[in-house]
């Protein structure tokens, strides 16, 4: 059986370690292998050393989420200034119903709707 034994590696070789991967030159898989260490030391190593820091995530997206939501907020601004003109419309046309309606005495939305 082989003896399990404890190395330290110092700060300046982790750093240059994490360096390497980040520059895509070695994985960690390879790394692991080469110096026998534990994948999980290495991403250890990644964490504490990365240039992208240890609470830092570098996030990739076709659109990012502000740009989806201005334009999902211009596009409810269009739509609710579409819906008033339409409503100013149809309340401009009750009006005018209502006005033929006192002139006349006849009640012309009622004879108009039998034939829609």
């Amino acid at each position: 059986m082989k003896e399990k034994i404890n190395r330290r590696f110092s700060t300046a070789f982790k750093k240059e370690k994490v360096e390497l991967i980040e520059s895509g030159k070695v994985s960690v898989k390879e790394l692991s292998m080469i110096y026998e260490v534990s994948v999980t030391s290495i991403y250890k190593w990644l964490r504490k050393y990365s240039r992208h820091g240890t609470n830092e995530r570098v996030v990739v997206e076709k659109i990012s989420e502000g740009k989806k939501n201005i334009e999902l907020l211009k596009r409810v601004r269009d739509l609710e200034q579409s819906l008033g003109r339409k409503q100013l419309e149809l309340d401009y046309y009750k009006a005018i119903v209502e006005e033929i309606k006192e002139e006349e005495g006849e009640d012309v939305e009622k004879k108009y709707k039998r034939g829609l």
